[in-house]
C-alpha cells in the first residue's frame, strides 16, 4: 500500500513501536540534558533533531540508505511543510521590518495610553492580548510589557507576580491566535486548513476564558489605582502594518499577499518616519528572516523524521493504540489534546510540539472525521496552555528574569491558560455533533 504523503510503499502496515525510537531519542536528549544541567536551553532543539534524524535513518536496516533518504526528502517536500516554511520566512521578514520601524514601541504605548487607571492590571492583560495578537510573539510581548508591569507594581503596591502574570496571560492569548504566530502557521498548515477558519474556531473557544480572566484580575485589584506620568509617544503610522496584517488575514486575503504587503508597508513607514534609511531595508528584513531559520530547519527535519517513522510503522502503531481507546469524534479530539500536551511538556516549545504532533493529529482527525480547523485549534490551544504554565518554558523564564521573580511565584496567577484548557474541554464535551 502506498503512503499518501511520501508516495513510497510502506514496509510495515501492522505497526511497529520500535519505529518511534527517533522521537524517543530526541525527547531523552532534550529532557535529559535539561534536567542534568538545570537549563532546558542548553541542548539546542535543532541539534537534538539532527541526532534523531540520524537514528531514523537506521530504521528498516534491510532497506537501502538511498531509499530512506528519498522517503525523508519526499516527506520534507510535502506541500503543507514547504508552505509552512515559506510562511515562517515571510513572517520573519515582516517582524524584522515592523520592529525596526518602531511598530512595537508605538503599539505598546498606544495601548497604555488608553488604559483606565482602575483597570491597571486587567488592562495589562488586555493590552498584552492586543500586542501579542498584532506581533504574533509571546516572547516579544513579555519583553515589551514586563518593565511596565514592574512599574505598575511599584507605584500601586500590587504584588509583582500578579502584574507580570497578567502580561504572560495576555502574551499567550495572541501567541495562540495571531495570524503571524508560528504556532498558528504550524497548526493550520499541518492540518491543511485555512488560517482564517482556524482563527474563527479558536477564538470562539478561548473567548470565554479571556473574558473571565479580565474579571478575575479586576476583582483582585479593584481597590488599586495607577497613573502613568511619563509621556507615552506613539505614531499611528507605525501601528498600521500590524492592523493591515490582522484585517487582511481576517477578511481572507491570501497569507502570502498579506505578509508581503505588510512588510512593504512597514518598510515605507520606517523610511518615512526616519526609523531607518532606504539602504537599510534589506538588512532589517534579513534580520527578521534569520530569526526564523531554526524553526524552519526544525520543521523540515521533523517532517523527514515523521516520514521515516511512518514508513517503518510507527504512525500505524500509534493509530492502532488510539483506535483501541478512542471510539468517537469526541474521543479523537481529547486524543489530539493529550498528544500535543505531552509533547509540549517534554520539549518546552509549543511550535515544536505542534510540528511533531501535527502529522499524527492529522491521521487521527482523518480517521474519526474531525474537521481540520478544529484539530488545528486544539493543537494550538493545548500547546499554548502548557507552554504558558511550565516553569522551564521560555515565557515564564523570561518573565521571571525581567522582574527578579521565580517562575513558581508567577504560576498561581496564570488564570488564562487554565481557563483556556477548561473552556476547550467544555467545548469538546458540550458541542453538538452531527450524526454520521
Amino acid at each position: 500500500m502506498e503512503d499518501r504523503q511520501t508516495g513510497v510503499e510502506t514496509v510495515n502496515k501492522k505497526g511497529n513501536p520500535l519505529a518511534l525510537l527517533p522521537i524517543g531519542v530526541f525527547l531523552a536528549l532534550f529532557v535529559g540534558v535539561g534536567v542534568a544541567s538545570g537549563d532546558f536551553y542548553v541542548m539546542p532543539a535543532v541539534v537534538g533533531f539532527v541526532i534523531a534524524f540520524a537514528v531514523a535513518l537506521c530504521l528498516n536496516p534491510k532497506r537501502k540508505l538511498s531509499d530512506k533518504l528519498a522517503v525523508a526528502a519526499r516527506s520534507m517536500g510535502e506541500e503543507n511543510i514547504m508552505t509552512m516554511c515559506l510562511i515562517f520566512i515571510l513572517a520573519g521578514g515582516f517582524s524584522g521590518a515592523v520592529s525596526a520601524a518602531g511598530g512595537v514601541e508605538s503599539t505598546v504605548n498606544l495601548g497604555l495610553s488608553v488604559l483606565p487607571a482602575r483597570f491597571a492590571v486587567a488592562g495589562l492583560f488586555v493590552i498584552g492580548c492586543f500586542i501579542s495578537l498584532s506581533m504574533g510573539t509571546s516572547m516579544g510581548t513579555i519583553a515589551a510589557l514586563a518593565p511596565i508591569a514592574a512599574g505598575i507594581s511599584e507605584k500601586t503596591g500590587i504584588e509583582m507576580a500578579i502584574c507580570i502574570a497578567a502580561v504572560v496571560c495576555g502574551a499567550m492569548f495572541g501567541d495562540n491566535l495571531s495570524m503571524i504566530s508560528d504556532t498558528t502557521i504550524a497548526a493550520a498548515r499541518t492540518q491543511g486548513c485555512d488560517m482564517r477558519d482556524k482563527f474563527t474556531e479558536n477564538f470562539l473557544i478561548v473567548l470565554p476564558a479571556a473574558v473571565i480572566t479580565v474579571g478575575i484580575f479586576l476583582a483582585l485589584t479593584w481597590n488599586s489605582s495607577f497613573e502613568l506620568r511619563e509621556e507615552l509617544t506613539f505614531n499611528l503610522w507605525r501601528v498600521l502594518p500590524y492592523l493591515v496584517i490582522l484585517v487582511g488575514a481576517l477578511v481572507g486575503v491570501n497569507v502570502f499577499v498579506v505578509l508581503l504587503s505588510g512588510t512593504a508597508l512597514a518598510l515605507v513607514v520606517g523610511i518615512a518616519t526616519g526609523a531607518f534609511a532606504l539602504a537599510e531595508c534589506f538588512q532589517v528584513v534579513a534580520g527578521g528572516i534569520e530569526s526564523m531559520y531554526e524553526i524552519t530547519v526544525i520543521s523540515m527535519l521533523v517532517a523527514g523524521i515523521v516520514g521515516l517513522v511512518r514508513e517503518a510503522g510507527g504512525i500505524d502503531w500509534i493509530m492502532g493504540l488510539i483506535r483501541r481507546r478512542v471510539r468517537s469524534e469526541r474521543g479523537a479530539e481529547f486524543g489530539v489534546a493529550a498528544l500535543v500536551s505531552a509533547v509540549d511538556v517534554a520539549t518546552a516549545n509549543n511550535t515544536v510540539a505542534i510540528v511533531i504532533a501535527g502529522p499524527i493529529a492529522k491521521e487521527i482527525s482523518d480517521e474519526f472525521h474531525v474537521e481540520p480547523k478544529r484539530t488545528a485549534s486544539l493543537l494550538d490551544i493545548f500547546a499554548s496552555v502548557w507552554q504558558g504554565v511550565i516553569p522551564y518554558g521560555a515565557q515564564l523564564l523570561s518573565a521571571a528574569e525581567l522582574t527578579a521573580l521565580t517562575p513558581f511565584a508567577i504560576i498561581p496567577y496564570l488564570f488564562y491558560p487554565l481557563l483556556m484548557a477548561l473552556s476547550s474541554v467544555g467545548f469538546i464535551l458540550l458541542r453538538k455533533r452531527t450524526p454520521r
